[in-house]
């Protein structure tokens, strides 16, 4: 009996699967699909904890410079220009980040990770120059639960 439970153990083990996380692909444009011009393919990222983020540099002159995060979170550092970079997301909240190049023109967007919306009164304070300043409270606005 203990020898057929052992074997069913094994074998149950077999089907359990990890949740697992994901990678969400973001680019870096001169001119989006809608006629938005010096922006990231989206403007509100929805993800889990654990799940990575990479930056595609589609068109040149761009990069990702946060700005912004949850408390407790040390803000990555510039990335290069014109240079992928990824980025996996462990602490849940909401973060700000920025083309450094283009961010007068607007050029910013919001990573919202596991549905905690809590930091974002202090997102939406954050200093930014230009077209971002209007664009961020927009940002902020749309911001909602439930992906």
């Amino acid at each position: 009996m203990i020898r057929l439970l052992s074997i069913f153990f094994v074998v149950s083990l077999l089907f359990i699967t990890p949740a697992q996380s994901e990678e969400k692909i973001i680019e870096m444009l001169n001119k989006r699909e809608d006629g938005a011009r010096m922006v990231y393919s989206e403007d509100i990222t929805y993800i889990n904890a654990g799940d990575t983020i990479k930056w595609l540099p589609t068109d040149k002159g761009h990069n990702v410079e946060f700005i912004a995060g949850p408390e407790g979170y040390e803000l990555p550092k510039r990335s290069k220009f014109n240079k992928e970079v990824s980025l996996t997301f462990d602490v849940p909240g909401v973060y700000l980040y920025q083309c450094t190049p283009h961010k007068a023109m607007g050029m910013i967007a919001l990573i919202v990770v596991g549905d905690d919306v809590s930091n974002l009164a202090q997102v939406a304070t954050t200093k930014v120059f230009g077209g971002s300043k209007k664009k961020l409270q927009s940002l902020a606005a749309g911001v909602s639960l439930g992906k």
